[in-house]
């Protein structure tokens, strides 16, 4: 390994991996180096050159000549008196290096150096071991940077490809995680970013969206997700060629994975329909993106500046009558019919919820019925509020003051610019709209305590019972054994 073919190795590796020779000569001097010290001694001071010429990395070790009497340190000084055996023109504080071998080939330079040095340089016994030490750290070296520089090859490749759609094939699992063979490299699909109920098999083709890249001193660790909203984004862009040329543009994703999804889309072209291009020909776009969604639903929308109008778009299916917008705490409340409430709210929510998350904005669902009873009960308790008619409350409601919380949220200064309304009116109505409201919550509060207590009450029945029952059964079993 030693013996000349370092340079044939070092060209060999530099051409086929693609590293600078200079890097590999560099790590292969720190290494011999660092093995030198470990065997001839910390404190020695000593130098690991690779000569081109010979293919071999060469040793030096030197010494600070010094006086007979100064010598405090043997590993780094050396008595002038021995130092002139070795050049008599030698002066105080020079400096004399020592070529360390330690190569089969230059074995009898070394028993030659240890005859006329070995006194001085006290290394005959460390440098025969150094020899076998110097080959394997020289091979570990080149080995070490080649596992390096396919590291950084394959990191560099993937780096910019971090927000990308890549397919691999699925090679193993490991604590849940998925190991994802993308050709040049390995990629982990974590159990946080796997869809629910989504399983896999050793050869299963897998999409996937690259989330991050990280240099791991393993090597490059590629995280990919399956539950990422872009990765709607990117299905969509491989099938739909309006999203790909720029044409038609994804606004907002809202996902909850395996489950459904919303998306809202515009065109740039006011002759395509944005909407029609990602549902495709009879579906056949948006349902290749399902298909490999695994059956998560899509649901496509127009988007619009106009938030009224694009939040009537994302409740869809269902139907608005109403939107009120509270733009200051960022709140969008929707009057919809009574058959229309349960359609808008989705299962265990789900509509609003996506929907709130493609907007933006927080979303309140309330029913026209519901709505009206809140009204009657709020103009019960805003009657009392000298000067306020019944038509000035009718033109509170319709303005969309139908609520404590509507009425509280308001600045007092806007409700007295409504005609009829002064500002000790607006200060009273507040008032009154506070005083409900603490009266709606602590009926609220003494219904959950009662709600809480008959459930307490109903446990401590049910485990009564079942100690009665465990009492009768023992009691049974005592009565039918036969006496001692």
């Amino acid at each position: 390994m030693m013996a000349g073919s370092l340079n044939q190795i070092i060209d060999q590796v530099s051409k086929e991996k693609s590293i600078d020779r200079a890097v590999l000569v560099e790590a292969l001097e720190q290494a011999i180096l660092s093995a030198a010290k470990k065997t001839f001694g910390q404190e020695r001071e000593l130098e690991a050159t690779f000569n081109v010429e010979s293919g071999d990395v060469e040793l030096m070790m030197y010494l600070i000549v010094v006086g007979d009497d100064e010598v405090r340190d043997a590993a780094r000084e050396l008595a002038i008196s021995k130092a002139m055996l070795v050049d008599s023109d030698v002066q105080f504080d020079d400096e004399l290096g020592f070529q360390i071998f330690y190569l089969d080939k230059d074995r009898d330079r070394a028993e030659e150096e240890d005859r006329k040095y070995g006194d001085i340089l006290n290394v005959k016994t460390a440098r025969q071991q150094f020899g076998r030490i110097a080959a394997m750290t020289a091979k570990q070296v080149i080995m070490q940077r080649v596992r390096d520089a396919e590291r950084d090859v394959v990191f560099n490749e993937y780096k910019d490809r971090k927000g990308e759609l890549v397919t691999g094939i699925t090679r193993r699992f490991e604590r849940g995680n998925v190991i994802v063979d993308l050709g040049r490299a390995e990629a982990v699909l974590p159990l946080r970013e796997q869809m629910p109920r989504e399983s896999y098999r050793a050869g299963d083709r897998v999409q996937a969206y690259v989330k991050d890249i990280k240099r791991e001193s393993r090597g490059p660790q590629i995280v990919l997700s399956r539950t990422d909203d872009r990765l709607i984004e990117k299905l969509f862009e491989l099938e739909v060629p309006e999203i790909y040329e720029g044409i038609v543009r994804i606004m907002a994703v809202s996902r909850e994975p395996g489950e459904r999804a919303k998306i809202a889309v515009a065109s740039r072209d006011s002759d395509v329909d944005p909407v029609g291009a990602c549902v495709g020909m009879k579906g056949s776009r948006v349902q290749a993106v399902v298909q490999e969604l695994r059956g998560e639903k899509i649901d496509i929308v127009p988007w619009s500046p106009d938030v009224a109008k694009f939040v009537c778009n994302a409740i869809q299916p269902a139907e608005v009558s109403r939107v009120l917008i509270d733009e200051d705490n960022q709140t969008i409340e929707l009057i919809v019919p009574d058959d229309q409430l349960s359609l808008a709210i989705g299962r265990r929510g789900q509509n609003v919820r996506l929907a709130s998350k493609l907007v933006g904005w927080r979303i309140d669902i309330h029913s026209e019925g519901k709505i009206e009873l809140m009204k009657e009960a709020l103009a019960e308790e805003l009657i009392e509020v000298e000067g306020l008619d019944e038509s000035l409350i009718g033109y509170l409601f319709k303005l969309g003051y139908h609520s404590p919380e509507n009425l509280l949220n308001a600045h007092t200064e806007d409700l007295a610019t409504i005609p009829g309304i002064s500002h000790d009116m607006a200060l009273e109505i507040q008032q009154i709209a506070y005083e409900v409201k603490a009266r709606r919550e602590e009926e609220v509060r003494r219904a959950r305590e009662d709600e809480a207590r008959a459930q307490a009450a109903a446990h401590a029945l049910s485990s009564a019972v079942a100690q009665s029952a465990s009492s009768e059964e023992r009691a049974s079993r005592a009565s039918e054994s036969p006496s001692a």
